[in-house]
């Protein structure tokens, strides 16, 4: 079987066609959904094998109210404690309440901004470490109802590689709210 020469040369049109609209395609952007900003010549998102990487993908899922990236920092065994102070008790619930209230919370706010603080105190080894560390949260729910709260976590968080990344098994609040 024998090809004309237009019939190679319409071929060969055909692939350059392909190659630049998947070039073109490939190039576009959606000005609806941007990309996201970057840091310091680095992604977004921090590697949670390291504890910055932890809390860096806290920050991004408060920010950017992602409860997927929030999930993925919490072990399945998790726990968070509060003080009840009308009750002058300590309350815990698990992971499942937890993203329960905070997809709550990510839902009804307009706007999430954490802060993080000094580290106060720090101990443990590479597949366990307890972190007590400072946090401004400013939440806003409109433009006329803005709440800004300065606080404490106390954080074990745990791994059983170093290979691994770093998940918190419980979160204790050590807020005056």
């Amino acid at each position: 079987m024998t090809f004309g020469r237009n019939h190679i040369v319409s071929r060969l049109l055909l692939a350059l066609v392909v190659v630049a609209s998947l070039g073109i395609i490939s190039s576009c952007f959606n000005p609806f959904a941007p990309r996201f900003a970057q840091q310091s010549g680095g992604a977004l998102l921090g590697d949670q094998r390291t504890l910055d990487g932890v809390f860096t993908n806290f920050r991004y899922a408060y920010i950017f109210r992602d409860t997927l990236t929030y999930g993925q920092l919490l072990a399945p065994n998790f726990v968070f404690i509060y003080r009840n102070y009308e009750r002058n008790i300590d309350a815990t619930w698990g992971r499942d309440e937890e993203m329960f209230s905070t997809n709550g919370l990510f839902r009804t706010a307009q706007a999430l901004d954490l802060v993080w603080n000094e580290i106060i105190f720090s101990d443990g080894d590479s597949l366990s470490m307890n972190i007590q560390r400072g946090f401004n949260l400013t939440i806003t729910f409109n433009a006329n109802d803005v709440i800004r709260l300065d606080g404490r976590v106390n954080l074990s968080l745990i791994r059983q590689k170093t290979s691994e990344v770093w998940m918190i098994r419980r979160w204790r609040d050590e807020s005056n709210f």
